[in-house]
């Protein structure tokens, strides 16, 4: 039987914060037939899958939410620093019935493939359900961090374990008691190391790459906090979107090299004790992040607290970086401690690799076998632009998008990619690298305007034209350059962690501040950098 084929106005993909809050601009604010979809059970995109245990943001709570309606802001009751995984889905679940978005949500809904059809200009958009839909305008959320990368080991189908990923989580999974193995130690594998530590029967950590890490100072903010907060919403936000990072401090212009090295480790000793990964970086020095001299003084800060945390020397030794202090800088509730518990060892896979995967776990070059109940793979995602690559979207001409990202993804602004019209993105290739709500925010918002623009100006599509791409990826290229980040050998950010993976510039790093105004600037000149169909595109090939 043919599947059911449904009309619409727009097709929004994904219902994490981006999708929630597109879905409510383009059907609460602009009155658009729209509807979005959705593979999971439930609403809220990565905080619907990543239920591992430690879950927690690394903004503040206070600028990890959105911004958009102050009476929501102020009945949002989240009274720690950071905040949780639960709670973050309890809030957005929260919104999609505030505003009554849930029956217009499909959920157990994915998409299969996207075809544009350029005479009607509609996308046709088939899902793995009985359903089609057809629409003028698709906008996808597919997620920066989303598309699980699951290592390949000899034999990993012979676990007679429980595997999983972190980033989708069984709901019903008890790790309490028993022999789990952490494969990863980025920013999630800190996490669930760090939380699982104190009710398994034996945690073993097997790191490929030492972290640089600094504690989170997570607590409970007092009444006066709390009030302040709410009080002060206009300032906060004022700030934040006239900021790079948008994490709800002041970045430092200061350089290190202008203080005594007394002023320099009680900066840092500062930081450290009051918490947070992105406060360490950016918050104490302005050139951490953009001087090896500057950088490897911070780096050195961390070795030391690292050496003096840790009581076992040979796992101190594991556990210490050496290379540059350049990834997103992660921030943890007693990492390194957690290494001195008895329950708790360390296998350097660089120096002890993987070799197999048995029924009973893991067995390295050493021959050991490491035997395992549970075993976790918090290796992280296929970020930015793995689930585009993996889904068939094809644009004009029937060029598929894989094809158009062959040399690596790129965007104009990170919302739009030429030779596929009306195809908008939230958090697509080369957005900004910030705290996501605010960006989240700022391009739902533009892509909503865009949208009535077209609507308006009775247009059936709009387009980037290659040549305006093509700039901005150069700008993307040329502003990491100047950064530390691209010298980092396995960073995410650049597509690093994924085996056989082009290395590309994945983000935007000028700041949300001036990518604000070159946004609004484009909108403001009536979206210049866009051809229609009416205008002569170059064709693609």
């Amino acid at each position: 039987m043919d599947a059911q084929v449904h009309e619409l106005d727009a097709l929004v993909v994904g219902a994490g914060f981006g999708g929630i809050y597109m879905l409510h601009k383009l059907r609460n604010e602009q009155g658009l037939d729209a509807v979005a979809i959705d593979k999971a059970g439930g609403v809220g995109g990565t905080w619907y899958w990543n239920k591992y245990p430690g879950a927690l943001s690394d903004s503040e709570s206070f600028v990890y939410q959105y911004s958009f309606d102050r009476d929501l802001y102020t009945d949002t009751p989240w009274k720690t620093k950071f905040v949780r995984q639960p709670e973050i889905l309890e809030y957005l679940n929260g919104v999609v019935d505030r505003y009554e978005l849930r029956d217009h949500i499909q959920l157990e809904t994915g998409m299969v493939s996207a075809e544009f059809d350029e005479s009607a200009g509609m996308w046709t958009v088939r899902t793995d359900r009985d359903v089609t839909y057809r629409s003028r305008f698709l906008v996808t959320g597919l997620g920066l961090l989303s598309a699980t990368n699951l290592p390949k080991f000899p034999g990993m189908e012979s676990f007679e374990g429980s595997l999983v990923h972190t980033g989708a989580w069984p709901e019903d999974l008890d790790v309490t008691g028993k022999r789990i193995g952490v494969i990863g130690n980025g920013s999630t594998g800190n996490q669930v190391i760090t939380a699982t530590a104190p009710i398994v029967g034996h945690l073993t950590s097997f790191q490929r790459t030492a972290q640089y890490s600094v504690p989170a100072g997570n607590r409970v903010l007092t009444e006066q906090e709390q009030q302040a907060i709410k009080d002060n919403f206009e300032a906060n936000w004022d700030q934040v979107r006239n900021s790079g990072l948008a994490m709800g401090f002041v970045e430092s212009t200061l350089e290190m090299g202008t203080v005594s090295d007394a002023e320099r480790e009680r900066i840092f000793e500062e930081a450290w004790n009051e918490g947070g990964g992105f406060c360490f970086m950016f918050k104490t020095f302005g050139d951490i992040a953009t001087s090896e001299e500057a950088n490897e003084e911070a780096a050195k800060f961390i070795r030391n607290k690292i050496a003096q945390i840790v009581t076992d020397p040979e796992t101190a030794r594991k556990l210490t970086p050496t290379d540059l202090y350049a990834r997103r800088p992660l921030c943890d509730s007693g990492y390194y401690e957690t290494f001195n518990r008895p329950n708790v060892s360390l296998v350097n896979v660089k120096e002890n690799p993987i070799t197999k995967v048995v029924d009973k776990g893991i067995v390295t070059a050493d021959g050991t076998l490491h035997e395992l109940d549970v075993l976790i793979c918090a290796t992280g995602f296929d970020a930015v632009d793995g689930n585009y690559v993996r889904t068939d979207i094809r644009g004009r001409n029937g060029q598929t998008l894989k094809e158009h990202w062959s040399d690596g993804p790129t965007s104009y602004l990170g919302v739009a990619t030429s030779g596929f019209p009306n195809m908008f993105m939230i958090l697509g290739p080369n957005g900004p690298f910030t705290n996501l709500p605010p960006s989240i925010e700022t391009q739902v918002e533009w892509i909503s305007d865009a949208i009535a623009h077209v609507l308006a100006d009775g247009k059936e599509w709009i387009d980037v034209k290659p040549d305006v791409e093509h700039e901005w990826t150069e700008t993307c290229i040329d502003i990491a350059n100047q950064t530390l980040f691209p010298k980092s050998p396995s960073s995410w950010i650049f597509g690093a962690n994924i085996p056989g993976k082009k290395r590309a510039v994945m983000f935007y790093l000028g700041g949300l501040k001036e990518y604000r105004t070159i946004g609004g600037a484009e909108a403001a000149a009536g979206y210049q950098s866009f051809a229609t169909k009416a205008d002569a595109l170059t064709p693609v090939s």
